[in-house]
Order: structure tokens, then C-alpha cells, then sequence
């Protein structure tokens, strides 16, 4: 008893990890031959199937019956409530002027109200404020696509002084999407079916399937236009809108 407890410790460590290392291993050993036996067993039940998958693209084009755009009002002033009073001045008339144009309550929203102090950094002086900016957004819905350049060109005239954001789509677009979905599926079947038969191979079940739809491109302008007032309303060109529906089917391979 007494040669045991004068036993270095580096040693009782080094034969504790020894040990270790041996059931490690013999416990791989084991789960090995368990695998292997496993994957010897073959059948109907074992679960295991082939899968091949296709991707398909439909491609649909159509006129727009709808524009939107984001018209601001952009005021600066030395005093917040001169600054907010003048601002709210002009975006009543804004607002009374597209509801003259036939644009509805509903179609108009306020998306931006900031309010925000402008400082002098002179002189590397701590800065000071010398005024304050309010700038707030309406999202216009335009219904009538006839009047989209009327719209932009008298909104600067009644004091809007920021354009952003015009793009044109389609209102009810669950027809055409649909239309560019089922073109995408029959292109993903068609080269799953040319596939199988230069494979001689026999397409079982659908095992998944996903889809990726894409949006509308924002149109281009004829011409430049500013927002300097006064001058003719823009030529805005609606043109088409292209509406991609991607998908991706995997099929069951018998």
C-alpha cells in the first residue's frame, strides 16, 4: 500500500489518460462496425431515396396601372415654431392641391416628419445652432397615370422641393404573378422530363419545391426635371413591367 501512494502524480495521470484514450477508441470501433452493419441492411424499409432538382423561370410583361412617389416639403427657419408653421402651410396646400388632381384620402401618407437643428462649426468652437429644418414625406398613390407629370410639376408649384422615389407597378398583380409561376413550373418539368429520359430514369414524386418572386424595375424619364417650378410638367414614360417568378422543384428519382 505504501509503494502506491508513493507513486509520482505524472504518473497516475499519464495511466488515467491512457485509459481514456483506450475506451475511446474501442467505443469507435464499436459505433464502426454498428454503421457498417447497418448499411449492409438493404430494402424497401430502409428510407433512403435519390432526388434530382430543376429550377424553372417564367417571365411576364404588363402595362402599369399605378404610380407611386414620395413628394417632401423641406423648411428652414431660426425658430422651431416659425420653421414648423410655414412647413405645415405648405404641405395644406400640397395636400388640397392632390386632392384636386382626384387623388383620395387614403392613397395619401405621411411616411417622414423630421425635425432637426442646423449648427455653425466655425472656428473649431463648440457648435452652435443657427436654425432648424423640418422636412416631412407624403407616399402618393396615382391612380391615373395620365396625370403623374401634372401631379409633379403643380406639387412644385404649391411647394413641394423634393422628389424621390417614382416607380409605376400594378395594383392587382396576383393574376400576372400566377401567370409567371406557371410558366416557371413548366420549364423546370420540361428539362426534369428531357433529363430522365437521356438518363433512363423515372421521375418519382415532388419532394419540394420553393419560388423567388422579383418586384418592378423603376422607370426612366424622357428628358431631366428639376423642381425649380414654372416650367412644362415632365414626360414621364411608364413603359412595361417585368414580372420574374424563379423556381426550384425536386424530384424523386425511381
Amino acid at each position: 500500500m505504501l509503494d502506491f501512494f508513493q507513486i509520482k502524480p505524472h504518473r497516475i495521470i499519464f495511466s488515467i489518460f491512457t485509459i481514456l484514450v483506450i475506451l475511446i477508441m474501442v467505443i469507435m470501433v464499436i459505433s464502426g462496425a454498428l454503421m457498417f452493419l447497418g448499411k449492409g441492411q438493404t430494402g424497401k424499409g430502409s428510407g433512403s431515396q435519390n432526388t434530382i432538382t430543376f429550377t424553372g423561370e417564367g417571365k411576364v410583361y404588363t402595362k402599369p396601372d399605378i404610380a407611386f412617389v414620395d413628394l417632401s416639403v423641406v423648411t428652414q427657419g431660426s425658430q422651431v415654431k416659425s420653421v414648423q408653421e410655414a412647413n405645415t402651410k405648405k404641405m395644406n396646400k400640397v395636400i388640397e392641391f392632390l386632392k384636386s388632381f382626384g387623388v383620395e384620402d387614403k392613397d395619401i401618407k405621411t411616411t417622414n416628419y423630421n425635425l432637426y437643428p442646423q449648427y455653425n462649426y466655425e472656428n473649431n468652437r463648440i457648435p452652435q445652432i443657427i436654425g432648424y429644418q423640418i422636412t416631412q414625406t407624403l407616399n402618393i398613390k396615382i391612380r391615373n397615370l395620365d396625370k403623374v407629370g401634372d401631379i409633379l410639376q403643380g406639387g412644385v408649384d404649391v411647394g413641394i422641393n423634393q422628389v424621390n422615389s417614382l416607380y409605376f407597378g400594378v395594383e392587382n398583380d396576383d393574376q400576372v404573378k400566377e401567370q409567371a409561376r406557371t410558366m416557371a413550373i413548366v420549364d423546370a418539368k420540361k428539362k426534369a422530363e428531357k433529363l430522365a429520359k437521356e438518363l433512363g430514369v423515372r421521375l418519382g414524386k415532388v419532394t419540394n419545391f420553393s419560388e423567388n418572386i422579383y418586384g418592378y424595375p423603376i422607370p426612366l424619364y424622357k428628358g431631366e426635371y428639376g423642381v425649380g417650378g414654372g416650367g412644362a410638367s415632365p414626360d414621364i414614360q411608364t413603359g412595361e413591367n417585368e414580372v420574374t417568378v424563379n423556381v426550384m422543384i425536386t424530384y424523386e428519382v425511381k
